[in-house]
């Protein structure tokens, strides 16, 4: 099968057959972080190591990931996306096989910096390919199919994980991502666009260190600040400081620069791509929040197992699969504002019954808050991705998915750190009773709930528009 031209959108049938092989180099890439974080105890006990020392197996992804997300737009353009694409799905693949079989901790982490390398960059090259292939009258369909992804990889890597450490073994978290991965590199030949490849790219050296060296600092800072501590202690606000002065160094930089900037600032002055990464920004405290709380809900206050969590976490993929439903039918009727406030105060409705549920009971309510929620947030997080995307231009698609990909990567976490900070101040000053662990959690989903207010107020500064299709 011959590949499209790199300026056309693709037809349907052909459309098709690009998502499906883009979401097979997705899927693990999202799936992992959930899945090896529910692990982290077990390897913490396999390798007798401290919890310390067993952490850098997710910092080390983490950092590695969002040092090679700004590169991400550049490599596009000079070796085309295609065989960008390729390559971080097979440098993923390498990763996940030697994780699988690390001798030692010390090896583990090192391989997951391979691993990161590959999944940092499987997104923002995802997100470009895919939405040149859709073209403006079908970003919404491409768009909707990486959100519902986004959102229910959290729920499915519990389940999964769970099942592997209680059946398999740890090593089977890294070898299930092996042939997912050689199938999408087997169809990527065939389906995938080649995308544009120009020699005269040259790397911005500078502008790459100012800004690799920027997010890293931001990144590490936010990972360092779960401890008592919180942002206060100096392994977080240091690095988040000098993180934030060499972002701020890479901006002025780039603004004066002659050449393409490593990474665009000044799509961030459009006013859909601007609001859309705020937006997405400060989810950080709601929606990546809850993701991060509901486990811990279920797990350490109502004492159900990793693999029982999974199950009741469901009705949030449910939710998000519902709105895909609703607002295909909806498309092009309602104001965009509208669908995003609607989303955010369901969202926050479905907040609720975990905000005044103790130890015990509720269940039902608690399951239907969770649908609300799954509902909520794709109709405030699918949306707005949307906008973002749909007022760049064609050449400006890879860099552009690199920012926002930089967006998504330093708000969530960001997000969930405040979120985690705060409860740990009330668990820490609890006596440890099931009373004071549901006033603790309780506490919490309050916070969360009044955080989730400042999407609601953003929404309105959208421009108005129809929601576009994204089902």
């Amino acid at each position: 099968m011959t590949s499209a031209p790199h300026s056309a959108s693709a037809t349907a049938p052909r459309l098709t057959a690009v998502t499906l092989v883009l979401v097979l180099g997705v899927i693990t890439t999202l799936l992992d972080t959930t899945i090896v974080n529910i692990a982290l105890d077990h390897l913490h006990t396999s390798f007798h190591a401290s919890i310390a020392d067993t952490q850098w197996v997710v910092t080390a992804y983490l950092l590695a990931y969002v040092a090679v997300i700004p590169v991400s737009g550049w490599a596009s353009e000079r070796f085309g996306t295609r065989r960008v694409w390729m390559f971080s799905v097979a440098a993923f693949l390498l990763g996940s096989l030697l994780c699988g079989i690390a001798p030692s901790l010390g090896s583990l982490v090192g391989f997951r910096i391979l691993q990161g390398i590959g999944g940092g960059m499987v997104m923002p090259v995802t997100i470009t390919i895919l939405t040149r292939a859709a073209g403006r009258e079908r970003i919404g369909q491409a768009i909707a199919t990486l959100g519902f992804m986004g959102q229910i990889a959290p729920i499915l890597g519990p389940l999964i994980g769970g099942s592997i450490i209680d059946s398999i073994g740890w090593r089977w978290l890294f070898f299930v991502n092996l042939p997912i991965c050689v199938t999408a590199l087997v169809l990527a030949p065939l389906f995938l666009p080649v995308g544009h490849a120009d020699s005269a790219h040259s790397l911005d050296i500078l502008g790459f260190l100012l800004l690799t060296t920027g997010v890293v600092g931001v990144a590490y800072g936010v990972s360092q600040a779960a401890g008592i501590k919180g942002f206060a202690a100096t392994g977080s606000w240091l690095p988040l400081a000098v993180g934030a002065a060499f972002i701020g160094a890479y901006t002025a930089y780039s603004l004066r620069a002659k050449r393409p900037a490593l990474l665009d600032v000044r799509v961030f002055a459009r006013r859909s791509f601007g609001l859309s990464s705020v937006i997405t920004f400060v989810s950080g405290f709601s929606l990546y929040a809850m993701m991060f709380l509901l486990p811990l809900f279920y797990q350490q206050l109502r004492g159900n197992s990793v693999f029982a969590t999974g199950l009741l976490l469901i009705p949030q993929g449910l939710g998000t699969m519902c709105f895909i439903l609703v607002n295909k039918r909806l498309a092009g009727r309602i104001d965009t504002r509208l669908v995003i406030a609607g989303g955010v105060i369901l969202a926050m409705i479905g907040t609720l019954p975990f905000a005044l549920s103790g130890s015990t009971g509720g269940g039902a309510l608690l399951l239907a808050g969770q649908f609300l929620q799954g509902f909520g947030n794709s109709a405030v997080s699918l949306p707005v991705m949307t906008l973002a995307f749909t007022g760049l231009s064609h050449a400006e698609t890879p860099r552009g998915s690199a920012a926002f990909s930089v967006v998504q990567r330093v708000g969530a976490p960001f997000g969930v750190t405040v979120i985690a900070v705060i409860l740990q101040s009330y668990l820490s000053g609890s006596n440890g009773s099931p009373e004071a662990l549901g006033s603790a959690y309780s506490t919490t989903f309050w916070r969360v709930l009044i955080l989730s207010a400042i999407p609601l107020l953003l929404a309105f500064f959208i421009k108005t528009s129809r929601t576009t299709p994204t089902a």
